[in-house]
């Protein structure tokens, strides 16, 4: 009778075995067997492959931030798209380019719905904007983007206390390779994002980090701490952390009241300069931003013309910012020019494309200087207002930087 009990509690247990055994294994099948699109597919030659299965959909497009920009049907500009065909399966597909070696963003549009490729793991957030796939076309003019074989530096997540603002914020404050085991004190750079933005703009859309490890350990660019801040006074952090504070009385969320730039002088510079190994000093601090970042640097500099010896502004000028709501003093302006004028920086470089938007606020910017025999240099290139602009301006300005 023993001996029967035993072989049934035997037999019980191995059921109970099975029973949590093969839910786990059916999973564990369906999901090895799940059929995955291959999307996108680069091919030798650098055209593109995009595939989305849609069985229910009508109308398939592709919208690419490299297609050219064509008028609407109303007064403004729209992205030109490309429409996918229907195959077996229900799977959707077409074919684009070649492509230029570079970081780009895309999305589908199903039936006059935005999505996502859900084959491609690669997304990016575009600040308040968009959230796209991400599309990496290797080569020589996108090396820079990617993480290579080599050293590594450290992004960190930094909340720090800003009595400017009465908040505690969000930064990121990326370290170079070797920073961790490393006594020696190093030069430091402070990045700023563009409007509609916030503080994971540049480690992302960016690539920051890559970049300048690419650049340090290259030779090409001098080991240096990069602080990434949150340019709206507005946010504690980006709106995917913190919940939002109550909605600003300022037009385009405080960009032109200076309460930004306070707060960077006041309270981001000195917790930077007294948690982190840095030489606290002119020679050693530089200041560079896009847009909105780019006034935010033009306004920090000429309010304290001796804090920084090395200062980049990109696709910005002395900008008619009224269709913004914007109003900005300029009573001041040749004063300010002549104060930084007699700081001396080591380097004021300006950065735009020609089909920019802003490029005559940085015509008009750049004769302003010109009347005062101010020493610039200026770097133009092709295309807009547009990440793959800012991307190159970063991999061309940090090299220049703390020599």
């Amino acid at each position: 009778m023993k001996k029967t009990v035993n072989k049934v509690s035997k037999f019980r247990m191995q059921l109970m075995l099975v029973a949590l055994i093969l839910p786990l294994a059916v999973i564990g099948q369906e999901v090895g067997s799940m059929e995955r699109l291959v999307s996108p597919e680069i091919a030798d030659d650098n055209t593109v492959t995009f595939r989305i299965k849609a069985p229910k959909a009508d109308k398939v497009i592709l919208s690419g931030n490299w297609m050219p920009m064509v008028p609407n049907d109303g007064m403004g500009m729209t992205r030109e798209t490309v429409e996918l065909t229907k195959g077996e399966n229900d799977v959707w597909s077409t074919t684009v380019g070649p492509l230029e070696p570079e970081l780009y963003g895309y999305t589908f549009v199903v039936d006059g719905v935005n999505t996502l490729d859900t084959a491609n793991l690669m997304i990016a957030r575009d600040g308040t904007f968009r959230t796209e796939n991400v599309l990496y076309i290797p080569g020589e003019a996108s090396e820079l983007y990617w993480a290579k074989t080599g050293p590594k530096g450290t992004v960190h997540q930094i909340w720090y206390e800003s009595p400017t603002l009465d908040q505690t914020r969000r930064m990121y404050v990326y370290t170079p390779p070797g920073y961790a085991d490393s006594n020696e004190n190093y030069p430091v750079l402070y990045l700023l994002h563009g409007g509609g933005g916030d503080e994971e703009a540049w480690p992302t859309l960016g690539v920051a980090n890559h970049i300048l490890d690419n650049l340090i350990n290259s030779g090409k660019a001098e080991p240096m701490i990069v602080v990434m801040t949150n340019g709206n006074p507005t946010q504690a952090s980006a709106l995917t952390v913190s919940p939002k504070l109550e909605p600003s009385t300022q037009p385009a969320g405080g960009m032109a009241n200076m309460m930004f730039e306070k707060s960077l002088v006041n309270d981001v510079i000195p917790y930077i300069e007294s948690h982190f190994q840095v030489e606290a000093n002119k020679e050693n601090r530089a200041l560079t931003g896009l847009s909105m970042g780019g006034l935010q640097t033009m306004n920090t500099s000429f309010e304290n013309p001796e804090l920084f010896d090395y200062i980049g502004v990109m696709s910005m000028g002395f900008a008619d910012l009224s269709r913004f709501g914007i109003e900005v003093d300029h009573s001041k302006r040749g004063k300010q020019i002549e104060a930084l004028k007699a700081a001396d920086p080591e380097l004021y470089w300006i950065a735009c494309g020609t089909d920019d938007f802003l490029y005559q606020s940085v015509v008009d910017m750049r004769n302003e200087l010109d009347k005062h025999d101010f020493d610039y240099t200026y770097r133009e290139s092709t295309g807009g207002h547009t990440w793959s602009n800012w991307r190159i301006y970063l991999s061309e300005f940090a090299p220049m930087l703390f020599k």
